[in-house]
C-alpha cells in the first residue's frame, strides 16, 4: 500500500462506556490500512476522552463488565461535516442507549443513510441504525443474568417485610441457584451509568414451576437481565397473559425492555432508564419523562419508575394497587 494523504475517511461515533475493542480495533486498523479515521462524541471536544467498558463473556447469561480505558477523541463533535466522510462505524457497549435518544446523533445517522453511506455498527450499535431508521428492511443482527442489584433485592426485601409471599424465577436457573447482579451508578463526568459486581441473588422458584394465575404481582428489576429476558418466548408469553388477567405489574429501569418486547405498552403511558425511551415508543407507549428523577408512575394496572432511586414511590404505589398498607399506633 502506498504512503500518502489518506483516499478515505470514516467518522467513529463515540460514547462514555462503548465496549473497548470495539471502539480501538477498528479505530487503529483502519488507520493502518490507510483511512483517516475521526472520533467523535456529542457534548465531547477533541482531546477530551471517553470512558470505555471491557465486556467479558462469563459462565452467566449476560457479558462481564469492566473499565477499560480512556480512549481520546481526535474530532469535535460540533465540528463535524457530513460531506467529509466515506461512511460511519458505531461501536457497542452501553454508549448506544444513549446515542440512540440524542437527536444530534439521530440526525446524523439518518443523513448517513439517506446519502447511501456505509454504516458499520457492532453489538449494541445497531439501537442507533433503528432510532436513525435506517435498518427498515434492512437485514442486521445484533447481540444483547445480571440484574441491578437494588432494583431486584430492594423490592424483593420490602414486600417480604409487608408480610408477602415472594418468590424469585429465572428461566435459565434452578431454585437454590445464583445470579450475579450488577451495580449502576453515575460516575461524575460520565455521559451514562458505569457497572460493577454486585450481589450474587438466590432463585427460589423453578420457572418450569411457574404460574401466572398463583400470583397477585408481577415484579421485573432492571439492569442488563432484560436485554435477555426479552428475548426470550416463554417469559414474552407469561408477561402477556399476566398483563391480560390485569394484575399489578411493576417495572423499573431497564425492565420495561420486556414489557415493549411482549407488545404489552401499546396505548399505555410509562417511564423507564431514558435509555429504553426508543423501546417503549417504538412498542407504541407513550413516554414519561422520569423528572424528578425519584418519581414513578402509575397507569391503571402499571406501575414503572426509571431507576432504583424510585423505589420509595415505586413500592409505595405497587402497594396501593396490591390493597396493601402500613398503620402505626
Amino acid at each position: 500500500m502506498e504512503k500518502g494523504s489518506p483516499c478515505k475517511s470514516i467518522l467513529l461515533l463515540c460514547g462514555d462506556y462503548m465496549e473497548d475493542f470495539e471502539a480501538m480495533i477498528p479505530f487503529q486498523a483502519l488507520q493502518a490500512f490507510g483511512i483517516s479515521v475521526h472520533a467523535a462524541c456529542p457534548g465531547k471536544k477533541a482531546g477530551e476522552f471517553c470512558r470505555t467498558s471491557i465486556h467479558i463473556l462469563s459462565g452467566n447469561q449476560n457479558n462481564f463488565e469492566r473499565i477499560g480505558h480512556n480512549f481520546i477523541l481526535n474530532k469535535t463533535f460540533d465540528e463535524i461535516e457530513l460531506s467529509k466522510y466515506d461512511g460511519l462505524v458505531i461501536p457497542g457497549g452501553r454508549a448506544p442507549e444513549y446515542l440512540a435518544v440524542n437527536d444530534s446523533v439521530v440526525n446524523l445517522v439518518s443523513k448517513f443513510s439517506t446519502f447511501g453511506k456505509p454504516l458499520a455498527a457492532i453489538c449494541h450499535g445497531p439501537l442507533v441504525l433503528a432510532a436513525a431508521d435506517a435498518i427498515r428492511s434492512r437485514k442486521c443482527t445484533a447481540f444483547l443474568d445480571h440484574m441491578e442489584d437494588y432494583q431486584v433485592t430492594v423490592p424483593f426485601h420490602s414486600l417480604q417485610a409487608l408480610g408477602c409471599q415472594v418468590e424469585a424465577t429465572c428461566p435459565y436457573k434452578k431454585a437454590g441457584e445464583t445470579c450475579l447482579n450488577v451495580v449502576h451508578d453515575f460516575e461524575e463526568g460520565s455521559q451514562t451509568y458505569s457497572e460493577k459486581p454486585g450481589q450474587h441473588f438466590t432463585v427460589t422458584l423453578d420457572f418450569d414451576s411457574l404460574n401466572e394465575l398463583k400470583f397477585d404481582a408481577l415484579v421485573i428489576p432492571g439492569g442488563r437481565a432484560a436485554e435477555v429476558l426479552a428475548l426470550d418466548e416463554r417469559i414474552i408469553e407469561f408477561v402477556k397473559d399476566f398483563m391480560g388477567c390485569n394484575k399489578p405489574v411493576a417495572s423499573i429501569g431497564h425492565g420495561q425492555q420486556i414489557l415493549a418486547a411482549a407488545g404489552v405498552l401499546k396505548g399505555r403511558k410509562c417511564t423507564a432508564h431514558p435509555a429504553v425511551k426508543l423501546d417503549v415508543v417504538m412498542a407504541g407507549g407513550t413516554w414519561l419523562e422520569p423528572t424528578p428523577v425519584d418519581r414513578s408512575f402509575v397507569d391503571g394496572n402499571l406501575v414503572t419508575a426509571a431507576t432504583w432511586s424510585d423505589h420509595p414511590q415505586f413500592i409505595s404505589q405497587l402497594m396501593a394497587l396490591l390493597g396493601i398498607s402500613v398503620s402505626f399506633n
